[in-house]
């Protein structure tokens, strides 16, 4: 029997590879970028296994290409780059790599909430440029996070770890808002649920873990900036376009809010025109996840995924189960 023919559009751990390279015929993106978009037309046709990340956007209209195509495994928790429903429709099971990264991440919600708050990034910078003199009292003042008020928009594994280490590690009151409440969490954590527009209020740090969807999309514009206190932080590595971010900008500027903390971006990879220039926000490239561990981990995932799609098997970490 001929092997399968799988495409994988970008680079991932060796270990993953070779897990996939031993029971499939394997081509790779050769470019250590994001596929372009005829690119990735070319690349689906004529095979049976796709493993793509985040960064492509898998529509019906790519779909269309290849009527043959057996399975899609996305190197990522959040799957908005593929359109799951026509998936459905055309009988394409998808899988995603949950869990893996919750800590990892939440590692990163931390950094950007540390970073921000004490000037970290600025004070670098300050003494790079040769401009340390010495210490000064008035030096760099940041902002306190020991016994403050953290507000989690989003209390899934990933909010949940960010509220594990804020109550654990630093003595802070916690409050969070979702969609459905979880009173487990609560009593564990000691935590308080909120409305969102109580929470934004009360909160000297907020950190975002939501999926992006219709309901969350833009969810922190100018209005709830408004609504913060001008001596808040606001943290997200969840997605960018849950934050209006040309508000965002407006609200760094006018001192609506103290600063941010960046992983993901509304037009990502670009910036708002504007927001690299603000000195009172700490912009990573979404590193979210970008530890050895957890990225060998999440690929090996996505490999397993990949090949028991292809072997007619139910995939560990099926997002669209109701097509088998």
């Amino acid at each position: 029997m001929s092997r399968p023919e799988v495409f994988v559009t970008r680079k991932l751990p060796q270990k993953a590879l070779t897990m996939i390279e031993k029971e499939c015929s394997m081509e790779i993106n050769p470019h250590d970028r994001a596929m372009t978009r005829g690119e990735l037309k070319e690349a689906i046709q004529g095979i049976d296994g796709l493993l793509c990340l985040l960064t492509d956007d898998i529509d019906e209209e790519l779909l269309d290409l290849n009527p043959d195509l057996k399975v899609i495994a996305n190197y990522a928790v959040g799957y908005d780059n593929i359109d799951v429903e026509a998936c459905t429709q055309k009988g394409i099971p998808v899988s995603n790599t949950p869990g893996v990264l919750d800590d990892t991440t939440a590692d990163l919600a931390w950094t950007l909430l540390m970073c921000t708050a004490r000037r970290v990034i600025e004070a670098d910078k300050f003494i790079r440029a040769g401009k340390y003199e010495g210490w000064g009292p008035m030096m760099f003042l940041g902002g306190d996070i020991y016994n403050k008020t953290l507000g989690i928009i989003g209390l899934g594994r990933i909010g949940t770890g960010v509220a594990r280490r804020a109550r654990k590690g630093f003595g802070m009151d916690v409050n969070y808002y979702d969609a459905n409440r979880k009173k487990e969490a609560e009593k564990e954590l000691g935590i308080n649920y909120l409305e969102l527009n109580d929470l934004l209020k009360k909160s000297d740090f907020i950190s975002i873990h939501v999926p992006l969807t219709s309901a969350t999309e833009k969810m922190i514009g100018e209005k709830e900036f408004k609504i913060m206190k001008e001596s808040a932080y606001l943290v997200n590595t969840a997605r960018g376009a849950v934050i209006d971010e040309k508000a965002l900008l407006q609200a760094l500027r006018d001192g609506e809010i103290a600063g941010a903390g960046l992983d993901v971006y509304e037009d990502e990879p670009k910036l708002t025109p504007g927001l690299a220039g603000q000195d009172n926000v700490v912009l990573l490239p979404h590193i979210g996840s970008a530890s050895i561990e957890t990225r060998t981990k999440m690929a090996t995932m996505a490999a397993k995924n990949l090949l028991a799609g292809l072997k007619g098997e139910k995939m560990p970490n099926i997002i669209n189960p109701e097509i088998l």
